[in-house]
């Protein structure tokens, strides 16, 4: 069971409403854990496609209401939803910390998704707009061949964390390793690199102070700090990725965007692994941080401008098929 349930309602917050026309939807994975999802159709009289927005860690639908509006005025459809741990989706652990059993449970989650919101009720051709920890998890669906976008734009992706605000990766994994052998797993990592990366990523900017002013009207949207096995799971995660293998297997065009500014993640390894895609692309922005959405007009501006020359649309496209693994999850 849970240790909180999902729930369906979005949560309105002063300058931040919930863009109207909106339905939400839980749905159920494979291995029983229930999602908030939910999706807009576009507003704009010529219709592009849609595009499914992925979330980082601790992020809730809420946080990108602004998003969606831009996404719907450009013509997209738009479909998200909260990944398992945070938002309105179920809590997996009792004290209610950012925890994963391993990267698997995230690809349950996207794959869920996909197969019973974004295909289904989303409009073709169908894009992917992912952030971080997300837009990891977007790269594993596309190198086992999970999803079939036509074009993915993967913004700050946590191929491995920043040695500002974190030690090196070696060291990361052998902390892991060592707490999961040790069975403290399930308990919280050390809080320090987690505040650090806060003084880092200040939050007076007005898109920043909004975004935690939902968090404080709705605490219960608010995930804990990730547990040891969660940053075991992004360790192994982000390893993975490093293969060339990995990188063989993703033949969608994807553009891979690096902040300048970034603390969070590294932007020597997005850079090497764009560099690394038969079909991939860096676009650095200069000045941005990890949240490059949250950021102030200019640098959104700059952002949206290669988006649109990234991500076109168009109407003939037929609704493609999934792989038949996981595929028993049901609509609640």
């Amino acid at each position: 069971m849970p240790a909180a349930r999902a729930f369906a309602d979005l949560v309105p917050t002063e300058g931040n409403p919930v863009p109207p026309g909106g339905v939400t939807q839980l749905v159920r994975t494979a291995d029983g854990v229930t999602l908030r999802t939910a999706r807009w159709p576009a507003t704009a009289p010529e219709r592009r496609g849609s595009v499914l927005l992925i979330q980082g860690r601790n992020e809730s639908i809420e946080k990108y209401f602004e998003t969606v509006d831009d996404l719907r005025r450009r013509g997209f459809a738009v479909c998200t939803f909260d990944w398992r741990g945070q938002g309105g989706s179920d809590r997996v652990h009792r004290a209610n910390l950012c925890h994963v059993e391993s990267y698997a449970d995230y690809d349950r989650d996207l794959d869920a998704v996909v197969r019973y919101v974004f295909l289904p009720d989303c409009p073709p051709p169908h894009f992917a707009l992912a952030h971080s920890m997300g837009a990891l998890a977007c790269l594993r669906a596309a190198s086992r061949g999970r999803v079939l976008f036509e074009r993915m734009v993967l913004l700050t992706p946590m191929l491995e964390l920043s040695r500002v605000a974190s030690p090196r990766m070696r060291t990361v994994r052998a902390v892991a390793r060592a707490g999961v052998f040790l069975g403290l797993d399930d308990r919280a990592i050390s809080r320090k690199p987690w505040e650090k990366w806060k003084e880092l990523h200040p939050e007076d900017e007005p898109r920043q102070a909004k975004a935690s002013a939902v968090f404080r009207a709705a605490p219960q949207l608010r995930s804990g700090t990730p547990s040891i096995r969660w940053l075991h799971a992004a360790a192994m995660a982000m390893r993975e990725a490093a293969r060339a293998d990995f990188r063989a297997g993703i033949r969608i065009p994807s553009l891979l965007v690096i902040a300048s500014r970034d603390n969070v993640v590294d932007n020597g390894a997005i850079e090497r692994f764009a560099s690394a895609l038969r079909s991939g692309a860096p676009l650095i922005l200069p000045g941005a941080r990890h949240e490059v959405l949250m950021e102030e007009d200019p640098i959104r501006d700059a952002f949206w401008a290669a988006f649109d020359a990234f991500v076109p649309g168009g109407n003939d496209h037929p609704l493609p098929d999934l792989p038949s693994e996981d595929v028993e999850n049901t609509v609640v």
